[in-house]
């Protein structure tokens, strides 16, 4: 397959003039959204009524949509499903494989991990006992963190904030080796850079779907399950749909067949319905091709960047193999800067304490969208167009 990146561009509703380098916090509407959703309201819901869930297949969409990011990640079939939100993912994921490895207490994570992530691994350490507990170590020491006091080695493949991206490979390796089992989150990395979640010996992996992968504000995540644990895995959360049989209407829980057993609640019938409109564009890319676009046009935007814009620290790694598909830069007023860049129609965003984020998508961002906003942020930072009082004034979302 050969990417016809025009050809995607033209399927995604960015409104005229914006140079949106934000898709990796919220990925923009594709156009045949709305249609989609609209059918799934007026035509399923509307028409059919409590029929859809069999006529219109809603309570299958969540290991089907999973087969379809599958294999954007490089999992196997009927490893992924869909639902709830990444931080139950995360839960459920941690939950499982600390049963999995009994005789150990230790999370294993990095402090360049999402804060969400840690919260939740800390939460779960408290519900199990003052013996459980989250270590931390920076980014760079993981590997030599790994030891055999280490249960789970719970990682976000990519930094949030710089975009470093660690060795899912190596790392899996390692902690295979020293006995503990991986999680990894795939949040900036499903859509962004081809994943080999089944050739690496993952264990375990969660992500969300409304970054890279479009499905809007809110849409559900995925857990994959390696196949080997399928019958060992057991999900702390043992919703109903997560039964082998939900319409026996058991009072004991029973967990179902493979990945299916890791479903909890009512399945997100509109969000996923908005999610298969945007797959329907994911099923036109090879992740390859994604990949050699991505590290190209931001090369092209760090170079052209770093030479207007002497004040900005670029915060990434410099080696794109490194790093995902963001560029990061950091300065004092950062989020002054960012606010000022937006009211120029270039939109990234600002992550404390001072990173400006850029996020790049190729399937409609250019080599010409590149250069414009260089030129807009050459002329933010050289005219300090941000030093006004309404860009400092901080909104609750940054």
């Amino acid at each position: 397959m050969t990417t016809d990146f025009p050809s995607l561009r033209a399927q995604f509703d960015v409104p005229e003039g914006v140079i949106y380098l934000d898709g990796n916090s919220l990925g923009p509407l594709p156009r045949a959204t709305a249609a989609r959703v609209g059918q799934a309201i007026t035509q399923e819901w509307g028409k059919m009524l409590i029929t859809g869930w069999n006529k219109a297949g809603w309570m299958a969409q969540p290991t089907a949509i999973g087969d379809r990011i599958a294999r954007l990640i490089g999992a196997e079939a009927g490893s992924v499903v869909m639902g709830d939100t990444l931080s139950i993912k995360v839960y459920q994921a941690l939950a499982a494989a600390l049963e999995m490895n009994p005789k150990r207490r230790v999370i294993l994570s990095d402090t360049g991990n999402f804060p969400s992530d840690l919260y939740m691994a800390e939460g779960l350490c408290r519900t199990l006992g003052p013996d459980y507990t989250l270590k931390t170590v920076a980014p760079e020491d993981v590997a030599d963190a790994i030891d055999d006091s280490v249960a789970v080695l719970m990682i976000t493949e990519v930094d949030y904030r710089t975009g470093r991206k660690h060795d899912m490979a190596a790392l899996t390796a390692l902690a295979h080796k020293a006995g503990a089992l991986t999680v990894w989150d795939l949040a900036h990395s499903a859509g962004a850079l081809p994943v080999a979640l089944a050739k690496c010996q993952a264990d375990f992996a969660v992500g969300c779907t409304y970054k890279y992968l479009n499905s809007g504000p809110g849409g559900p995540a995925f857990i994959y399950v390696a196949p080997r644990h399928h019958d060992t895995a057991r999900p702390a959360l043992s919703g109903w749909l997560g039964h082998e049989a939900p319409f026996a209407f058991d009072l004991d829980y029973r967990p179902g067949a493979g990945v299916e057993r890791m479903r909890v609640g009512t399945p997100p019938v509109l969000q996923l319905a908005a999610l298969e409109a945007s797959l329907d564009i994911w099923d036109q890319v090879d992740m390859a091709d994604v990949r050699a676009r991505s590290i190209a046009l931001i090369d092209r935007f760090i170079a052209g960047v770093e030479a207007r814009c002497p004040d900005l620290v670029f915060a990434s790694p410099r080696d794109g193999t490194q790093r995902g598909s963001q560029a990061s830069f950091r300065h004092p007023e950062g989020y002054a800067i960012m606010q000022a860049l937006i009211a120029q129609d270039v939109i990234g965003d600002f992550r404390a304490p001072d990173i400006l984020r850029f996020g790049f998508t190729p399937l409609f961002i250019n080599e010409d969208d590149v250069d414009k906003a260089i030129a807009i942020i050459g002329d933010v930072m050289d005219n300090d167009l941000w030093d006004q009082p309404a860009y400092k004034t901080r909104a609750r979302v940054t």
